[in-house]
């Protein structure tokens, strides 16, 4: 079948067998953030925005994803670099495999919600699994990014 979507900005049409899921379509399509760790959409790992929210790449059928827009973390470079250099400040990158799913998610979490309690922070991200951490560092790195952010747009 083929399918036409937009892909980090860049419109692409494709030819795609029916069972093909999007996070191996992003893959061969060299979006290498995107990680595989459950296939069965419980570990956050995969998440890309689609329409800017975001979705889990392992239990969407690229099929499904035609006609719309798939951002990665690629797409997403300054931001996630900007965002990323919180993460790392807090040690909370140890092995460094949670981190695009993670920063998709906070990502999200900030666009939808720009000034989000604890809480929301802690719920939003509750999907994503990190075997390094205990989530604290990445709480703290979000609650600082989110600070630093306010300063920037009231300076």
């Amino acid at each position: 079948m083929e399918i036409t979507l937009t892909l980090n900005g860049k419109k692409l049409t494709r030819s795609v067998e029916a069972d093909t899921i999007l996070l191996d379509f992003l893959r061969n399509e060299g979006c290498y953030s995107v990680k595989r760790g459950c296939d069965t959409t419980n570990c956050g790992l995969c998440t890309v925005f689609m329409d800017d929210m975001p979705v889990l790449s392992c239990g969407l059928l690229v099929a499904r994803a035609a006609g719309h827009k798939i951002t990665t973390m690629e797409g997403l470079q300054k931001e996630a670099a900007e965002f990323g250099a919180f993460i790392a400040d807090q040690g909370a990158e140890q092995c460094g495999f949670c981190n695009p799913g993670m920063i998709m998610n906070a990502l999200a979490l900030m666009h939808e919600n720009p000034e989000p309690t604890e809480e929301e922070i802690k719920e939003f991200l509750a999907g994503n699994l990190c075997r390094c951490s205990g989530y604290e560092g990445q709480l703290r790195g979000i609650q600082n990014f989110i600070a630093w952010k306010k300063a920037q747009a009231q300076a």
